[in-house]
């Protein structure tokens, strides 16, 4: 019988490579997976991208002398796929390798699944253990969770403020001004960076037209995202570079207005009408369901930010904070959540803030 401490130390491992995947697999879990034998790591591997093979499979094609796999156990942070999507079921060939044994870190919650995986192997006679650092398994995952269980994305608020509260200066349409640089490159970067790990994100009608983001990841080397822009009338310019060709972008425009005519240049722009007026954030997630959007990150500005602190539609914010002040002009958001953490970088600082949820509050 092997002890807890050891499957523990196993089932770390699996977690520790399924965030290798962070980024590339949405919209399906990150998975790590082992294969050991004799109290020896024979085999390892992890969900790479998206309809490539799942962690357990790399695991398995690892192990040099497949005759072990008889004698072997196989540790996975998420229950095995009881389905067959762009790939097999793990589970299936899990059973049919005649695996002995196999430790989870949690059962996965999705419909398709719960349990499913679980019963294929038990049917098989396997011996299965369940719930092996099961809130570590839930946290790494917390983005597919969200997504399953409360049917919306797993949502990240990002703003920066100076050292007296604003997040911006007092703008004018007689007196506009360029956008405010409050922090500094390393931020800029590590923003970059978290944009090719969510699938996508959101701004609001006055950051659009005040700043002229592109929303890419030019910084880093990696994917865009999603962009998603409020804009209720249907009035931000076609100029402006959220609506270039560099990525996807939705307009969430209100449905008044559906038989308003709008050209783009491109043709990764899409429309999506839904009631301002009643029912906005229902309509809002049932549309990212549709898209398997499972994270989205907020940007901004103010009044969006709010929206979602107000109504509790939010898991975690990232608040940089500048080494300066404004005086006067916009406040930043307020949250009553205390920060969890905090980091140095350069002359500002970066606090992180969690919502009490069932996946992260630690």
């Amino acid at each position: 019988m092997i002890d807890n401490t050891i499957k523990e130390k196993y089932m770390q491992r699996c977690i520790e490579l399924a965030r290798l995947g962070l980024g590339n697999t949405a919209p399906n879990p990150m998975v790590g997976s082992l294969v050991v034998c004799d109290n020896k790591i024979i085999g390892e591997g992890y969900h790479r991208k998206c309809g490539e093979a799942h962690a357990e499979v790399n695991a398995i094609n690892a192990v040099k002398n497949k005759e072990l796999l008889q004698k072997s156990t196989l540790y996975v942070n998420l229950e095995p796929c009881s389905h067959y999507g762009k790939t097999p079921p793990c589970a299936n060939l899990i059973a049919r390798l005649k695996i002995p044994e196999v430790v989870i870190g949690t059962t996965d919650t999705a419909s398709h699944v719960s349990g499913k995986g679980i019963e294929i192997l038990k049917h098989a006679g396997c011996k299965v253990t369940v719930g092996v650092l099961e809130k570590e398994s839930r946290v790494v995952n917390k983005r597919f969770f969200t997504f399953h269980e409360k049917k919306r994305p797993y949502i990240i608020l990002k703003w920066a403020e100076t050292l007296d509260g604003f997040i911006d200066v007092l703008r004018t349409k007689d007196h506009p001004i360029k956008p405010t640089w409050i922090t500094n490159e390393f931020s800029k970067m590590l923003v970059h960076k978290w944009r090719d790990e969510e699938q996508a994100i959101l701004i609001g009608t006055n950051t659009a037209k005040a700043d002229n983001p592109s929303l890419t990841t030019r910084n880093w080397p990696g994917k865009n995202p999603f962009r998603i822009v409020f804009d209720r009338d249907l009035k931000l310019s076609s100029y402006l570079n959220i609506f270039n060709k560099d990525a996807e972008t939705i307009i969430i425009a209100d449905k008044s207005i559906k038989n308003k005519s709008k050209k783009f240049f491109y043709s990764n722009i899409g429309i999506e009408f839904v009631d301002y007026n009643q029912g906005f954030d229902k309509q809002l997630f049932e549309l990212f369901l549709e898209q398997n959007i499972q994270s989205v990150i907020i940007e901004g500005g103010a009044k969006v930010l709010n929206y979602f602190i107000n109504n509790d539609l939010w898991d975690e914010a990232r608040v940089f904070v500048g080494n300066k002040k404004f005086v006067k002009g916009v406040h930043a958001p307020q949250i009553s959540s205390k920060f969890t953490e905090q980091e140095k970088l350069g002359k500002s600082k970066l606090l992180l803030i969690k919502n009490k949820t069932i996946f992260n509050n630690n």
